[in-house]
């Protein structure tokens, strides 16, 4: 099966330790773990910010008021799937710390995490929905040579 095709923008904010995020996320893998997650062509963004920046949007947009490790905007999902994902570096660092994994391989779960939620996946509708989705993000993870991220 031929992956969907991914019209691809990689920004990086004004974050601490910004050559240690983008070794993390070299353009290829970012694309690479993306295209993996989708089920149609995409066009997205990826921001990394920095803590403030997360929390403000985060904010905004959930009304919590804490810095989250990816936020996803989704704006269309058919014919094209249309989003921007918004991740928190400090987060990510801490989390990956705090897991014991890389700080690559939690980028790439959480850009297959948000990509999923792009195309409508959400986990916090019910339990079922969030043991689908994890269940998706593993298999899809396990094909990129990543081991499970929740054990």
């Amino acid at each position: 099966m031929a992956l969907a095709k991914l019209q691809l923008s990689l920004q990086f904010g004004d974050i601490p330790y910004t050559a240690r995020h983008r070794a993390a996320l070299p353009r290829h893998m970012v694309t690479r773990c993306i295209r993996h997650a989708l089920d149609a062509d995409a066009e997205m963004t990826v921001r990394i910010v920095d803590a403030e920046e997360g929390r403000a949007l985060n904010n905004s947009y959930r009304g919590k008021d804490y810095a989250t490790n990816v936020l996803t905007f989704d704006y269309a999902q058919s014919p094209v799937v249309m989003a921007d994902l918004v991740l928190c570096a400090p987060v990510v660092a801490q989390e990956a710390k705090q897991q014991g994994k890389t700080l690559a391989a939690h980028y790439a779960h959480l850009l297959v995490h948000g990509a999923l939620h792009a195309q409508g996946w959400d986990h916090e509708t019910s339990l079922k929905d969030a043991y689908a989705m994890e269940a998706h993000e593993v298999a899809i993870l396990a094909g990129l040579g990543l081991r499970n991220p929740y054990r």
